[in-house]
């Protein structure tokens, strides 16, 4: 399989052992994923191009890490113990060549109580920022930058700053998605206030216009491409559930 200079510098770049050549990356990923049954089956297809694994899969298959996941999902809880517990997870899959997700919706809003200190809380974006920074300082695999995935419910009470904390160019490690409920989708369609939850106890903190948030998600959107939008309710719709009964 003859390569483009470019496509061979980027094979160097990411996915090259040292002293490998394309065909011996190629080997080691089927020999690691076939195995003795099926490693030339899995050769034929990768060396002709017709189906590649993900990118952990060809940096790591056959080497001492075996970590060959692309995406992982985090907890992010609200205590600053469990919170830089995640960022230290995030630090190792970033290294290892995965990607994370996290959703910061159980961080308590910034300026809330902080039980046992003085002051308030910095609220979910700011800790965002910690592991943006951090992610910038670890690339993956020792090749790559790492990704994120950030979610917010569109109840949380510091629900703006999050929708708009990208249109400064803020947070080039992350992609950024609100998650809304049937709630949230009932009182758009109303023209209705809708309630945003303090995480910490789940008193109402406030109430905004449903459509004035639809609208800030949209002109955001507009700007620098972001947030996305996810369906938190979506379960009671999916085919598995309905299949499973």
């Amino acid at each position: 399989m003859e390569f483009s200079p470019q496509g061979r510098l980027l094979l160097e770049r990411r996915y090259l052992l040292p002293g490998e050549r394309p065909h011996d990356l190629f080997s080691r990923v089927a020999d690691a994923v076939g195995g003795p049954a099926r490693s030339r089956e899995f050769f034929s297809l990768v060396s002709s191009l017709l189906f590649l694994p993900n990118s952990p899969t060809l940096m790591n298959a056959g080497t001492a890490s075996g970590q060959l996941s692309a995406c992982f999902v985090l907890p992010v809880e609200d205590t600053l113990e469990e919170i830089f517990a995640s960022l230290a997870h995030m630090a190792l899959i970033h290294r290892s060549g995965g990607g994370t997700g996290f959703s910061f919706s159980r961080l308590r809003p910034r300026g809330d109580v902080v039980n046992g200190a003085v002051g308030a809380a910095s609220g979910p974006v700011s800790f965002m920022r910690v592991f943006d920074a951090a992610t910038e300082a670890v690339r993956q695999g020792g090749r790559r930058r790492g990704a994120n995935m950030g979610v917010l419910a569109a109840s949380h009470p510091d629900i703006e700053e999050f929708v708009t904390c990208k249109q400064a160019g803020g947070f080039p490690n992350f992609n950024i998605s609100v998650g809304i409920d049937e709630r949230f989708l009932r009182c758009l369609e109303k023209g209705a206030e809708y309630d945003l939850i303090n995480p910490r106890d789940g008193s109402v903190s406030r109430s905004i216009d449903a459509r004035s948030l639809w609208r800030l998600i949209a002109a955001s959107a507009r700007i620098s491409g972001e947030p996305g939008v996810l369906f938190l309710d979506v379960e009671p719709w999916l085919p598995a559930r309905s299949a499973s009964g």
